[in-house]
């Protein structure tokens, strides 16, 4: 069996666009169905379903392959853990069109620096959003973000998926939202019926 570098690419807002990363992976010739994406999730969460699958699809002694590293991990840790799982599995690491050895010493040395530089990146950013929140809750700016859906709409979007007639995809495309969004008001449906139950 033939080869193959496998992609992933991910936004934390769902306002964000993936289309740099996407032409990124394409540049170095991952074919387009080989390119994972996670849409509004944070690279702290660990559970996250492109990832996941992008994982699953690789196959020893072929190449998984971000643009950047804070795109795969905002943490030292979690990135040692991702990386130790492709090693393990004979699965080279390509960041950013530089191919990654973690079983090699300097390899290893320069992707510690890589996932340092990650985490420090992450929480500069998290640092400065508190900052900006505590400013502007003092200045009585601070409001809340607006729910993408009302009541009504997320109702009839439970009720699609009940239904098993659409995909994830489908939904989130019919209501103008990304999956994490769909992902977010089915989890409120089944805590609510789960209360309900109780």
């Amino acid at each position: 069996m033939a080869e193959l570098t496998i992609g992933y690419a991910r936004v934390s807002t769902d306002e964000q666009d993936l289309t740099a990363q996407r032409d990124a992976l394409l540049a170095i010739g991952i074919h387009p169905d080989r390119i994972y994406v996670d849409h509004g999730l944070t690279g702290s969460d660990r559970n996250r379903p492109g990832l996941r699958e992008a994982l699953a699809a690789c196959r020893a002694g072929d190449t998984f392959a971000v643009t950047k590293l804070d795109r795969l991990a905002r943490s030292v840790l979690d990135a040692h853990q991702i990386a130790n799982e492709l090693a393990e599995r004979g699965v080279k690491l390509n960041i950013g069109g530089s191919i990654h050895d973690p079983t090699d010493p300097m390899g290893k040395l320069l992707f510690n620096v890589l996932a340092m530089i990650a985490e420090f990146e992450g929480d500069l950013i998290r640092a400065r959003t508190r900052e900006g929140m505590k400013i502007a809750k003092a200045k009585g700016r601070l409001r809340g973000k607006q729910p993408k859906l009302s009541p009504r709409q997320e109702a009839h979007l439970v009720q699609l998926h009940a239904g098993g007639e659409h995909t994830m995809s489908e939904i989130a495309e019919l209501f103008s939202v990304g999956r994490s969004t769909v992902y977010r008001a089915l989890e409120r449906a089944r805590k609510k019926a789960g209360t309900a139950d109780s």
